[in-house]
């Protein structure tokens, strides 16, 4: 059956399209009888105005575009939540889509994104170059969340990373941990933070830095930890391991499982991010939190912000994190 149009509505209605275009705009000059009958008659037609065609009409986007840099990665779920929520509350929608962690794809969705017109784009760690960043500010208002940029046009939401690896190194400490392993993130936004922040508080506490080449992913996290048992006889393992996100941590509590060892008895593990994964009782992740929904609503407020035409500099919002403490870690048993 085909989507009735704003022809049919009028048709019905016995108005013109012009005036049921304006009923659709929600304009002020039309008596409440001729509204009543629009609306009447686009209920009973099914009729729902196309928001696409509305803002290319009115040359005034109601759109954000919205990048995913993993779709398989909880955390972006609790961003675009905040996301949408702001956008909502503000009158806007959302057009999703991923660049599956590849800048050559990232590339090409972003390109995607604009073909829409949006009134802006908002960027969740992106992993293309900057100026591809650079390109597409020139087109319109860009927010990266986690990550940073030095480009007046575009503005960030992130947390502050080097600060929550800080928390997870202090944590460990606390619990008689000396031989602290991190599992990098390697090139992921937000990666180079927590890398910073881990190396910072192990010269803190005059203790030795280890990082182990990773990524943010679960298999990548079996592999580090593959990686750590081959080269370290079982005696001189890490005793705890701080990953670079929640994914990874999974992943190396996989690995450690399969080998024989226990978590955190043998070997404790701090995650990043506080995804719902985390959570989970089975698993119970010891992890640094994002406040993620607050993230979305502020890349949406920045955004806005711009389209209004309400601000010009670049506004830089770097939140705190804080640890949440569960199960996956212990006391050092000596």
């Amino acid at each position: 059956m085909a989507r009735p149009t704003m022809e049919d509505v009028a048709a019905k209605a016995g108005v013109s399209r012009a005036l049921v275009s304006l009923v659709m705009r929600n304009a002020p000059n039309v008596s409440d009888e001729r509204r009543t009958r629009v609306l009447c008659a686009a209920h009973e037609l099914g009729y729902e105005p196309h928001a696409m065609a509305r803002s290319l009409a009115s040359r005034t986007s109601t759109v954000l575009g919205v990048m995913v840099s993993d779709l398989r990665n909880a955390f972006f779920a609790d961003v675009v939540e905040g996301l949408d929520a702001a956008a909502e509350a503000a009158g806007f929608h959302l057009i999703l889509n991923t660049g599956g962690r590849s800048p050559a794809r990232e590339r090409a969705a972003l390109k995607s994104l604009l073909s829409f017109r949006p009134a802006g784009v908002i960027l969740l760690s992106p992993v293309v170059p900057a100026s591809a960043i650079e390109e597409a500010a020139a087109q319109g208002p860009v927010v990266l969340v986690s990550r940073t940029s030095r480009v007046a046009g575009v503005d960030t939401v992130n947390d502050d990373g080097e600060a929550g690896s800080a928390l997870a190194v202090d944590h460990l400490v606390s619990l008689g941990h000396r031989r602290i392993a991190h599992l990098d993130g390697g090139v992921a936004a937000g990666a180079a933070a927590r890398r910073r922040g881990y190396q910072q508080a192990m010269r803190r506490h005059r203790l030795h830095p280890l990082i182990v080449r990773s990524e943010h992913t679960d298999t990548a996290g079996e592999k580090a930890v593959h990686e750590l048992l081959g080269d370290h006889p079982r005696e001189g393992l890490p005793t705890a391991l701080v990953a670079g996100n929640d994914f990874n941590a999974v992943g190396a509590i996989s690995a450690l499982e399969e080998a024989g060892l226990r978590v955190p008895e043998d070997v404790s593990v701090v995650g990043y991010d506080n995804t719902s994964l985390a959570a989970l009782k089975h698993l119970s992740l010891t992890t640094v939190d994002q406040p993620r929904t607050e993230m979305g609503r502020l890349a949406v407020e920045a955004l806005l912000e711009r389209v209004r035409g309400e601000r010009t500099e670049p506004v830089r919002h770097l939140l705190n994190p804080s640890l949440v403490v569960r199960s996956t870690t212990a006391a050092l048993e000596r």
